[in-house]
C-alpha cells in the first residue's frame, strides 16, 4: 500500500549505469591497468546470448592491459560503476546452515476474514490445506483432500460445526477424526484410515497461522511477534491480496523502496518520481533466519528507517518518530508473505500507528484497500515476467541481476540468504546458488488492464463477461473475495445501484403520465438524482474489483 509507506527511491538506472565513453573523447592517454571493451567470443569461444545477463556485462567490460586509448573520464567512470554494484560474494556469508522449511509458521490469513459459515481451500508451497471454524468458534486445518476419493474438502460446506465432504457426505472434525459416513452399515466402525490430516494453528494478533511440520509439534518461539501492534493506541489497516508470482519475488519487491516513485509515481500523495534518488544502507545483524537494517535518503545523512526479515515470510519496516511535544510515535509496515505454490504467492499487508492519520477518517477503509490493490497491479506486469525470466535462465540471481549498493542492498541480502537455506526449502533462487523447482510455475498472464479482463471472461477461466471469474489477474478474485469488508461493500453498493435504477425509472415513468407542470419537475428531478446515484455506485464497484491500467499501455 503506497498510502502510509515510507519509501523512498532512488536514481533511475539510465543515469548510474552509463555506457562506456567514446574512443574519440580522449584527453589524456595513459598507460595503466584497467577495463575496455573486447571480444567475448574472442575470449571464451562463446557467444555472449548464451550467458547470463550479469556475467555478459562482466565479460563484456573484462580486464586487460591497455596501453594506448583509454581515457582518464571513461576509467574513473568505469571504476565509479565497479563501486557501486554489491560484491557477488562477502566472506562468511554463501555457508550453508541447518534448515526445513517443514518446522515454520506461515500466516495463512487474517482472523477477521475467515468465513463462519464455508472452509477456505489454502496452500503452503505445493501443500493444500482447509482451514475453518468448528462450532465451537475453534480454527481448524487439514490437509485439503478426503480419503475416500480424493476430493477437495475445501469444496464442501459446514454442517453443526463439522466439515462435510460434498461429494458424499463424509464428515469431519476435531484433530481430523472421520465421525460420520452415510453410506456405512448401520453398526458399523468407521475405519481410522478414513481420518484426515490435521495441521497445528494458532491465532496471534490478528493472524491465523499454521506449523508444517508432520513430526515435530509447532515451536511457540518461531511463532512471530509485533511489538508495534501490542503498543497502547496502534491501530492498523490491513489487507490481503493473492499475487501471479513468486513469494520470493514478492518479498523482493516489498524490500525495494527505490522502485517507488517511479512504479507508483502519484497513486497517492507520497509516492513521486521526481524524488527518485540515492538510498543509504547499514546492515546491522545477520542470522540464519534472516536479517536486519537500516535505511534512509542518503542526502539526509540519516538512516531513520529499520526494515527487519524473518524466515520464512515476515518483512517488517518500522520507525520511530517524535513530535513537537517530545512524544515518540510508531509506525510499522508489515508483510506477510506466503508461498501458495510456484508462481503464486498471497501476501497480508498490514500498515499502523500510534498516531492515526487523519485521512484515516476522513476516508472508509475499503478506499484503502482498493488503493492498495491498485498498487499491487502497478507492480504485477513487469513481476510475474520476472518470474518467466527466472525459470528460464536457470541462472542465480548474481549472473542476472545488476545489484547497486544505493538500491538493492537488501534484494542482494535476501539471495544471500536464500544461499544459505535454500537446501532446506522445496526451490529457491539464490545469489549465488539455485535450485529449480520440480514443477513449473502456474502463471497467468495478462497480468493488468484490459487483457486481463478479456482473460478473465473467457469461459475456460470460469464465466463470461463477469467480475467473479476465479483468475489471479482480476481483483475480484485477488482482494475481494479474501475480505469481509470489501465483499460487503460491493454487495452494498450493487443493491443501492438496483435500488436507484428502479426509483428512476418508475419516477420517469410517472412524469410522463403526470399532467401537472410541478409535479413533472419533480419527478424528473427525481430521476436525475436516482441516475446519479446509480453512477456514484458503478463508480465506487469499479473502484473495488477493476484493474488499474497505466495510461502508456497500448491496448
Amino acid at each position: 500500500m503506497a498510502l502510509m509507506q515510507p519509501f523512498l527511491s532512488e536514481t533511475s538506472l539510465s543515469k548510474t549505469l552509463l555506457p562506456f565513453s567514446s574512443h574519440n573523447s580522449i584527453t589524456t592517454t595513459i598507460k595503466r591497468r584497467t577495463k575496455a571493451v573486447v571480444s567475448v567470443k574472442d575470449l571464451f569461444g562463446c557467444n555472449p546470448t548464451n550467458l547470463g545477463l550479469k556475467r555478459r556485462l562482466v565479460l563484456c567490460s573484462a580486464v586487460a592491459d591497455v596501453g594506448e586509448g583509454v581515457s582518464v573520464a571513461e576509467s574513473e567512470e568505469q571504476e565509479s560503476l565497479e563501486e557501486s554494484i554489491i560484491e557477488e560474494e562477502e566472506r562468511g556469508q554463501g555457508e550453508a546452515v541447518e534448515y526445513d522449511w517443514r518446522e515454520e509458521w506461515y500466516p495463512l490469513y487474517l482472523t477477521k476474514n475467515v468465513p463462519d459459515d464455508a472452509p477456505l481451500g489454502l496452500t503452503v508451497f505445493d501443500r493444500h490445506l482447509v482451514l475453518y471454524k468448528d462450532g465451537a468458534g475453534v480454527f481448524r486445518c487439514y490437509e485439503d483432500k478426503c480419503l475416500h476419493r480424493l476430493a477437495k474438502l475445501s469444496e464442501g460446506q459446514l454442517v453443526d460445526g463439522r466439515l462435510e465432504c460434498l461429494y458424499h457426505g463424509w464428515q469431519f472434525e476435531g484433530e481430523g477424526k472421520c465421525v460420520k459416513i452415510p453410506q456405512l452399515p448401520a453398526g458399523a466402525k468407521i475405519p481410522r484410515s478414513a481420518c484426515v490430516k490435521s495441521y497445528e494453528v494458532k491465532e496471534s494478533q490478528g493472524v491465523i497461522w499454521v506449523w508444517m511440520s508432520e513430526k515435530k509439534p509447532g515451536d511457540p518461539s518461531k511463532l512471530p511477534w509485533f511489538e508495534n501492534f501490542a503498543r497502547p493506541g496502534f491501530r492498523d489497516v490491513s489487507t490481503t491480496h493473492e499475487l501471479p508470482y513468486d513469494h520470493s519475488i514478492l518479498l523482493e519487491n516489498l524490500m525495494d523502496p527505490a522502485h517507488v516513485p517511479i512504479s507508483h509515481d502519484r497513486t497517492d500523495w507520497t509516492a513521486k518520481r521526481e524524488d527518485a534518488q540515492p538510498l543509504k544502507f547499514n546492515v546491522t545483524e545477520r542470522t540464519a533466519r534472516g536479517f536486519v537494517g537500516e535505511w534512509g535518503r542518503e542526502k539526509d545523512k540519516t538512516m531513520p528507517f529499520v526494515l527487519r526479515f524473518d524466515a520464512p515470510c515476515v518483512l517488517q519496516n518500522n520507525s520511530e518518530i517524535v513530535d513537537k511535544n517530545g512524544e515518540k510515535h510508531y509506525f510499522s509496515g508489515l508483510f506477510l508473505c506466503r508461498p501458495a505454490g510456484q508462481g503464486k504467492s498471497m501476501l497480508i499487508v498490514r500498515f499502523g500507528n500510534t498516531r492515526r492519520s487523519p485521512l484515516v477518517k476522513v476516508f472508509p477503509e475499503w478506499y484503502f484497500h482498493q488503493n492498495a490493490s491498485k498498487v499491487f497491479e502497478q507492480d504485477m506486469g513487469f513481476l510475474s515476467s520476472q518470474n518467466e525470466v527466472l525459470l528460464k535462465e536457470k541462472l542465480p540471481t548474481s549472473k542476472l541481476y545488476i545489484n547497486l549498493k544505493s538500491s538493492d542492498t537488501w534484494v542482494a541480502e535476501y539471495r544471500k540468504w536464500m544461499d544459505k537455506v535454500g537446501h532446506g526449502m522445496p526451490y529457491h533462487f539464490g545469489h549465488s546458488t539455485i535450485s529449480l523447482p520440480k514443477q513449473p510455475a502456474v502463471v497467468e498472464h495478462a497480468p493488468a488492464g484490459l487483457p486481463a479482463g478479456l482473460s478473465a471472461s473467457m469461459p475456460a477461466k470460469g464465466g463470461i463477461g463477469t467480475m467473479h471469474a476465479p483468475n489471479l489477474a482480476n481483483r475480484y478474485f485477488r482482494h475481494v473475495i479474501h475480505c469481509k469488508e470489501c465483499s460487503s461493500v460491493v454487495k452494498a453498493f450493487q443493491t443501492w445501484k438496483n435500488v436507484f435504477s428502479a426509483v428512476a425509472l418508475v419516477s420517469a415513468a410517472f412524469a410522463i403520465l403526470m399532467s401537472g407542470r410541478q409535479w413533472k419537475t419533480l419527478l424528473l428531478v427525481s430521476a436525475t438524482l436516482c441516475l446519479g446515484g446509480v453512477y456514484a455506485c458503478s463508480t465506487a464497484i469499479a473502484m473495488n474489483t477493476t484493474n488499474f491500467i497505466r495510461k502508456h499501455r497500448r491496448l
